[in-house]
């Protein structure tokens, strides 16, 4: 299965959670549809455990094999598998250069690394689903610190995350910690995905 490139507001709607994580694909909070508005549906367990892994996967925009493998090397690592999978997704590189401020989205963060603006430890490294290591310095080559996108998006960029320590100057963010449950998305249930791949 492809990555998804429909529309991204409309997919916000069916699976009830801002994407984007700015919450304007959610002005109208029903599913998309003539029928939308109206639908009372009763969703199953398994239906329940399927939204749950499709609102993860979305949010990070992994296809289904991806996913599928990240999921399997959690599983494989002490501790529990829901969180471990959720801290794996958020060491990934495309992820930490939107987290960083660097992108408006982690499609546009993905952009970036692909077409190799990124670098770690000072080497650069274009594979998006690259894992970051804690104590991993990322940073933006010489001559993409100019680029109008980056500087849009680190000027409407209020908010880093508490394990990142961000040096504005030298356009370098260092992966200080992993972060905590809390810090990341309470829409996401990751119990129901580790039920969803188990049975």
């Amino acid at each position: 299965m492809s990555r998804y490139t429909g529309p991204k507001f409309k997919l916000s709607r069916r699976l009830g959670i801002s994407l984007s994580g700015t919450g304007k694909d959610l002005k109208r909070a029903f599913p998309p549809g003539q029928h939308g508005a109206n639908q009372r549906r009763k969703i199953s367990g398994y239906g329940q455990q399927l939204l749950e892994k499709q609102k993860l996967r979305h949010m990070y925009g992994l296809n289904e094999k991806q996913f599928r493998n990240l999921f399997d090397r959690a599983s494989k690592l002490k501790g529990k598998s829901g969180e471990n999978f959720m801290f794996l997704l958020e060491s990934r590189l495309d992820n930490l250069v939107y987290r960083l401020g660097w992108s408006n989205s982690r499609a546009g963060a993905r952009q970036l690394v692909s077409h190799g603006h990124v670098t770690v430890n000072g080497k650069k490294v274009d594979i998006a689903s690259y894992t970051v290591q804690v104590g991993d310095i990322i940073g933006l080559r010489e001559r993409s610190r100019g680029l109008k996108a980056i500087k849009e998006a680190s000027d409407s960029r209020h908010h880093i995350a508490g394990y990142l320590d961000v040096n504005q100057a030298a356009m370098e963010g260092k992966y200080v910690r992993l972060p905590s449950r809390e810090e990341l998305s309470q829409d996401i249930d990751e119990q129901q995905i580790v039920e969803f791949y188990s049975r």
